[in-house]
C-alpha cells in the first residue's frame, strides 16, 4: 500500500487525479497539498494548506512513493510570462527536488503537448524547460505526460481552450496517424494514464496524448 502526494489538485486533471487514487486498491493514503483550505471529502485523501511561495519550509510534509505535480497557469492569470515561468516551471523543478530528497521514488508531471525548451513560442518553451530539468533528476520512475486540447469542465475557464475543444471535437476525427496526439483527450483519461504508468516498472518516459488516451481507457 502506498502513500500519494499531489501537487495541484484543484485544477482540472488534478481534481480527477486525487478521485482516481482514492479508488485504487494501491494506495492507502493520498497527500492534497493546497494554498487555501478544501473540502475534499473523499476517503484516504489528507489535504495540507501550504505557502507555495515558500515551498521549502513544508518538506516534510513531502513524504511517499509516488508524487503526482499538476501545477500550471496563463497569462491572463498570471499576469506576465516571469510569473509563468515560475507556476509552470519552476515551481515544479523545486518541488520535484524536495520530494526527491525525501525518498520519493516515482514522479509524474503534467506537461504540454509540443513542449520544447528550443520552442520560440513562451509556453512551449517553458514546459520544456520544466521538462528538461525534471527528467535529469534521477527518480526511479519519471513520467512526462503531454496532453493535447483537455476536456472536462473547468473551475476557471480558459477562452482559447474551449475554442480547441470545440473544434477538436467537431474535427478530431480527421487526425490520423502522427496527427492522432492532437485530438482533445479528457482530463479523467490523462489522470487514469498517469496512475497506470506509475505503477509500471519503466524509467524516465514522455507520454504524448494519444498514448495517454490508450493507457487512460
Amino acid at each position: 500500500m502506498k502513500t500519494a502526494l499531489v501537487f495541484g489538485a484543484t485544477g482540472l486533471v488534478g481534481s480527477y487525479l486525487v478521485k482516481e487514487l482514492s479508488e485504487r486498491h494501491e494506495y492507502s493514503q493520498i497527500s492534497v497539498f493546497v494554498r487555501t483550505a478544501l473540502g475534499f471529502n473523499i476517503p484516504k485523501v489528507t489535504s495540507h494548506v501550504i505557502d507555495f511561495d515558500n515551498i521549502r519550509a513544508s518538506i516534510g510534509l513531502f513524504n511517499g512513493d509516488d508524487a503526482f505535480i499538476c501545477l500550471g497557469t496563463t497569462l491572463k492569470k498570471a499576469g506576465s510570462v516571469a510569473r509563468v515561468e515560475a507556476i509552470d516551471r519552476d515551481l515544479p523543478v523545486e518541488i520535484a527536488g524536495l520530494c526527491l530528497q525525501n525518498g520519493v521514488k516515482n514522479l509524474s508531471v503534467v506537461s504540454s503537448i509540443g513542449a520544447n525548451s528550443s520552442s520560440r513560442n513562451y509556453y512551449l518553451r517553458i514546459k520544456g524547460e520544466m521538462e528538461d530539468k525534471i527528467l535529469s533528476m534521477g527518480f526511479s520512475n519519471t513520467s512526462v505526460v503531454r496532453p493535447s486540447v483537455l476536456l472536462g469542465k473547468r473551475n476557471d475557464p480558459r477562452i482559447a481552450e474551449a475554442a480547441g475543444r470545440v473544434f477538436m471535437q467537431a474535427f478530431g476525427f480527421l487526425f490520423l496517424g502522427r496527427l492522432k496526439k492532437f485530438r482533445a483527450i479528457h482530463a479523467r483519461t490523462v489522470a487514469r494514464a498517469m496512475v497506470e504508468i506509475s505503477n509500471k516498472n519503466l524509467r524516465d518516459k514522455i507520454y504524448e496524448s494519444d498514448q495517454l488516451q490508450l493507457l487512460g481507457n
